[in-house]
């Protein structure tokens, strides 16, 4: 520490996190103005919305951004440009001078069609006019039939929009400012911006909704039809179900798999849109709706069918792996009982072979003795003269000694390979 100030080496992940809250700082905005503001999907790869931000930077006289840039910003005598990257997409912001009437040409936008990083989504514009602009003149630029019409901030400013396009493209919002500070508007257009950009992305999600709840029916009823056939022949028809089952789990999970991001970034961007509108703080105007009861209205049930077609996506995976572990309790069991009947199977022949074993040992007792008295034999021909005992008689007496000899010896070995077979076994 050096005098008052300390010295400390710091990581950069503290630098990331302490700059990030102050990332996207509202604008200073003035009386009168018009506001701009395009998102474009980044479908066409970062290269090209990096590509389409270096071209604006080169006609403002100005250094592209970093390669690791999220924001920028650059001016000329025109008006301010900043670009503002997102998850999925990117925004393009233009402040200008106003025009003398409400939804007049501006002829100083700085991006066209030829410069687009990727699908058009979202376009807003938004005029900010003096408290002075009268009531009856703003209100007849929009359509009464879903015109949202209220008072924010205390009353300090007065929002109207239709949430219609025009010929351009772009939804049109009016704010007519009574009483807001530079700091106070930049927050208030920020906001107004935020629900129109995040609520048309959240309804992104409607459309794969729609166009999975097909397919999730068909599965369905695929499922059902499958599980009546478990109920009636289950056991026939085991093999053949299982196989059934695993493809449509297969199809099912595709299925999920190519909603789930749309599904998971629909419910935040409706969760941002839901958080701006209460910083809204709107009052409400006899006779009108406000952005947040408007747009609730419409939201709410989008969002719901989406949460619908993900809640049924989960039911019918958690519903085939209750089904594909029965199919699999009904194999495992069938083969149990093969298991069993082959063992039953091998079982009987041990015993057969067994008995064939002990027979065998009984002839090869019989065989071995008579080729051993076969061989003593030729012994009592040689040495009869020296017992004056005749060979026939030797012979006659060395068969049982000999057969006792084998059969001993023969039982000796097969209780040696018992005792080993039990020693394995106890191991």
């Amino acid at each position: 520490m050096d005098g008052s100030r300390f010295r400390l080496p710091s990581s950069p992940e503290r630098d990331r996190a302490l700059n990030e809250i102050h990332a996207r700082p509202y604008m200073l905005v003035e009386t009168p103005r018009v506001i701009i503001q395009v998102a474009f999907q980044r479908n066409k790869g970062d290269a090209a919305d990096r590509a389409a931000i270096a071209s604006l930077s080169q006609s403002f006289g100005e250094a592209a951004p970093g390669s690791d840039a999220n924001h920028y910003v650059a001016t000329n005598d025109n008006g301010s440009l900043q670009w503002e990257r997102h998850t999925e997409f990117s925004t393009y912001f233009w402040d200008t001078l106003t025009t003398e009437i409400f939804g007049g040409d501006i002829s100083c936008l700085p991006f066209d069609e030829t410069s687009m990083p990727g699908d058009f989504i979202s376009g807003i514009r938004l005029e900010l006019r003096s408290g002075d602009l009268p009531t009856e003149e703003a209100l007849r630029y929009f359509d009464p039939q879903s015109l949202c019409y209220s008072q924010v901030k205390t009353n300090q400013a007065t929002i109207l929009t239709d949430f219609r396009q025009d010929e351009d493209g772009l939804t049109r919002i009016l704010v007519i400012d009574h009483s807001l500070t530079s700091a106070g508007r930049g927050a208030l257009v920020q906001r107004l911006l935020d629900i129109e950009t995040y609520r048309t992305f959240a309804m992104l999600g409607l459309r794969v909704a729609l166009s999975a709840s097909p397919g999730i029916a068909k599965i369905e009823d695929r499922f059902t039809a499958i599980t009546q056939r478990m109920n009636d022949h289950a056991r026939e028809e085991a093999d053949e179900l299982l196989v059934e089952m695993t493809h449509l789990a297969a199809e099912l999970e595709a299925s999920a798999a190519s909603c789930l991001y749309r599904f998971g970034a629909s419910r935040a961007y409706y969760d941002i849109v839901q958080e701006r509108i209460k910083m809204l703080g709107e009052t409400p105007i006899s006779g009108y709706e406000t952005f947040g009861s408007f747009l609730e209205r419409r939201l709410a049930p989008a969002m719901r069918t989406c949460r619908s077609v993900e809640t049924r996506q989960a039911e019918l995976s958690r519903k085939l792996a209750r089904a594909t572990g029965l199919l699999r309790s009904w194999i495992d069991v069938e083969l149990e009982r093969l298991n069993t009947t082959l063992l039953n199977s091998m079982d009987r022949r041990a015993r057969l072979q067994l008995r064939l074993q002990q027979t065998v040992e009984g002839l090869s007792v019989a065989a071995i003795s008579y080729y051993i008295v076969g061989l003593f034999g030729y012994v009592a021909k040689a040495t009869h003269g020296l017992f004056h005992i005749e060979a026939e008689t030797m012979t006659a007496f060395a068969v049982p000694l000999a057969v006792a000899g084998v059969w001993m010896i023969v039982r000796s070995i097969r209780r040696s390979h018992s005792d080993h077979e039990i020693a394995e076994q106890n191991k």
